[in-house]
């Protein structure tokens, strides 16, 4: 089913370069290589107490590869790459390393004050703020934004902090357990712990809204005074600390407010701020939001392609009884097997180069254009976790059995990715919100009516990305109609009238979006094999969507009745042409071999490890495998671990986002 090794070598490199881009070998290598090493590439069998301990024990060592901990924080390309490798390997060490370098050290490089009596020591000091603590891991940086009653309408959090002007500085108090916060890792694992704690800024007895504020939390041992933390009951997933922490009139000095654009309090108490709206303040002070929606992104491709790579090897020799007696063939062989597989291999590029697609858009925002780069940066969030769901889920029953244990790969995959979905914003809310924004922002009228004659070719993706567009047109119509049809005087009325078709809208778009980054990948490919697999991968994505539009596509006049007939007869043969190059298409995942290997049904003889004593499923060995506690906090002695100063070495300005 494969073609020779001398034309897919190249094809696959060829891939690998479309869906990591021109700079692989400095943004994406070094984790790849990190992720290869004994210590790293597999989570070891033990309690949740101490697979948690180790995860700790990870993030040091992860820590002590970089070169500068400050460097990764301020470049969101680097943020990203490091989700999109370790994500499918240990999502819990994603999870605390991407609270600690995004949302914490990267919230500090963003905002901060520059109190002349505590310079900081340069470029690394988040505003004149000394951070080495937190660069050294002698303390871990955690966020505590979420509350029990307010999640996507965190605006409305009621954690206060009243500014005390005997004590120039500020009272942190939860007033009722509504606002405790929710899931923060606040416990003393992994040593002691800082907060940027979201909180609502009190001058006066008025309200300025919601700021952060740097907050000691722990001393590695216990909670300080005044700081109630308690572990919330076990979560689906992967071992992290998450816990409920209130606040019993802690009081922090002046230089814990992240001040900014947002707002500052002068030397005479008096607060100044350039922004009227106190939503704007609290979106902009938690403006590292956006970044951890692309580290979201990112998480869910890398799970969604590993979770694919174990599955089309697995189908490659996993061996059933054929048509004849005594005939044996792979699974992969059925179309029931591959079809799925190659439709999901299709929508993983897809992913990827979408996922791509705002990453650029963010990076090159400015102030004019940041809430459109904002809104796809969420939107391919909601879009890609969800599919990355489909993907997992699909892959994880083509496994069978072999796919509900763990030691296979995809089970951590299943729940890691609906902690994704929901992590950095719900993604029905997100998508909610978009749809408002675009539906209340006037969306381009729908393009005249299709001819009813021969309107295109299927085999064209220029007249599939028409489409596209036109499905997307199709449901911003159905929702402005079902707006203006509800009942005035109830804005929640009219919005639930709307919001049905509003939400299937951005869905298209999101599909738009990737169909056209999508048509950018193949062009920018020299005519070949790499080239003809990719444009056949476009067309399989574009047509399945499509497939799910043709009622509305052909009312409409963009699709004749015959047309409809044979999209399915073409999905079937494009089918057919990406599950026979399967494997090339996951060679170019680039996933390394020793972590592969750490899967047994990745494996041709993996039915032999079930005869293996030494296994370490069956022994409980691999414990031995894990780091040794470090000597002291910062330090380790994790071996094997690579140089990845290249990852975080980009250096650049800092970048600020909004929720």
């Amino acid at each position: 089913m494969t073609k020779s090794n001398s034309v897919a070598v190249p094809t696959a490199r060829r891939l690998t370069r479309v869906l990591f881009g021109d700079d692989f070998a400095t943004e994406h290598e070094p984790w790849r290589r990190l992720i290869a090493t004994e210590s790293f590439r597999r989570m070891p069998d033990g309690s949740s107490e101490d697979r948690l301990t180790l995860v700790y024990r990870r993030l040091r060592a992860l820590n002590d590869a970089l070169d500068g901990g400050a460097r990764l924080a301020a470049d969101p390309r680097a943020l990203a790459a490091l989700h999109e490798w370790f994500g499918p390997v240990d999502p819990a060490l994603t999870t605390v390393a991407g609270i600690h370098y995004n949302l914490f050290l990267g919230s500090l490089l963003d905002h901060g004050p520059v109190p002349a009596a505590h310079p900081g020591p340069g470029p690394d000091g988040g505003g004149g703020r000394d951070l080495t603590d937190f660069l050294t891991m002698r303390q871990v940086g955690t966020f505590l934004c979420t509350e029990v009653a307010h999640g996507n309408d965190a605006t409305a959090l009621e954690t206060t902090a009243t500014y005390d002007a005997g004590r120039d500085g500020f009272v942190l108090h939860t007033p009722n357990a509504g606002a405790q916060k929710f899931m923060p890792n606040t416990s003393p694992a992994g040593g002691p712990k800082s907060g940027l704690v979201a909180a609502r800024l009190l001058v006066d007895g008025t309200d300025q809204g919601a700021f952060l504020f740097l907050t000691p939390l722990t001393d590695g041992t216990r909670a300080l005074p005044g700081v109630r933390v308690r572990r919330l009951p076990a979560r689906l997933g992967s071992p992290v600390d998450h816990c409920l922490t209130s606040f019993d009139r802690v009081f922090v000095g002046r230089d814990a407010l992240l001040a900014g654009d947002q707002g500052r309090l002068g030397a005479d108490g008096e607060f100044h701020s350039g922004l009227g709206n106190r939503r704007r303040r609290f979106l902009l002070s938690i403006g590292r939001v956006t970044p951890g929606k692309l580290c979201m992104s990112a998480s869910a491709v890398g799970g969604a392609r590993t979770a694919l790579a174990i599955a089309v090897r697995y189908g490659g020799h996993r061996h059933i009884s054929g048509a004849r007696a005594a005939q044996r063939v792979p699974v992969s062989a059925h179309r029931s097997h591959h079809g799925p597989l190659a439709g999901a291999l299709a929508t993983v590029f897809a992913m990827s180069l979408l996922h791509r697609r705002a990453l650029a858009r963010w990076e090159a925002h400015t102030a004019a254009d940041r809430d459109d780069a904002e809104r796809l940066v969420a939107i391919a969030k909601g879009w890609i976790t969800w599919r990355a769901r489909d993907v997992i889920i699909e892959c994880r029953e083509r496994c069978g059995a072999q796919g509900l244990l763990e030691n296979n790969g995809i089970s951590r995959l299943v729940t890691a990715i609906e902690g994704t979905i929901t992590a950095e914003g719900d993604n029905i809310a997100v998508h909610a919100k978009a749809a408002a924004e675009m539906l209340f922002g006037a969306p381009p009228p729908p393009a005249p009516p299709a001819a009813r004659t021969a309107p295109g070719d299927l085999a064209d993706t220029r007249f599939l990305g028409r489409l596209a567009a036109a499905v997307e047109r199709i449901w911003f119509v159905r929702a402005q109609q079902r707006m203006r049809r509800a009942p005035g005087g109830d804005p929640l009325a009219r919005w639930n009238a709307a919001s049905g078709p509003a939400l299937r809208a951005v869905e298209a778009y999101a599909y738009r979006q990737a169909a056209e980054a999508f048509a950018g990948a193949v062009a920018g490919l020299p005519a070949g094999p790499a080239r003809d697999l990719l444009h056949a991968l476009e067309r399989l994505f574009a047509l399945q969507w499509l497939g799910r539009n043709t009622g509305d596509l052909l009312a409409a006049g963009h699709l004749t009745a015959s047309q409809v007939e044979l999209l399915q007869e073409a999905v079937e043969q494009l089918i057919g042409e990406v599950a026979g190059h399967a494997p090339t298409v996951v060679e170019s995942f680039a996933l390394p071999e020793e972590l592969l290997a750490g899967w047994p049904i990745t494996q041709p003889g993996y039915v032999d490890a079930y005869d293996d004593p030494e296994a370490v499923w069956h022994t409980g060995a691999g414990a031995a495998d894990a780091p040794a506690p470090p000597d002291a906090p910062g330090e380790s002695d994790v071996a094997g671990v690579p140089d990845v100063a290249r990852v975080a070495g980009r250096g650049g300005a800092t970048h600020s986002r909004g929720a």
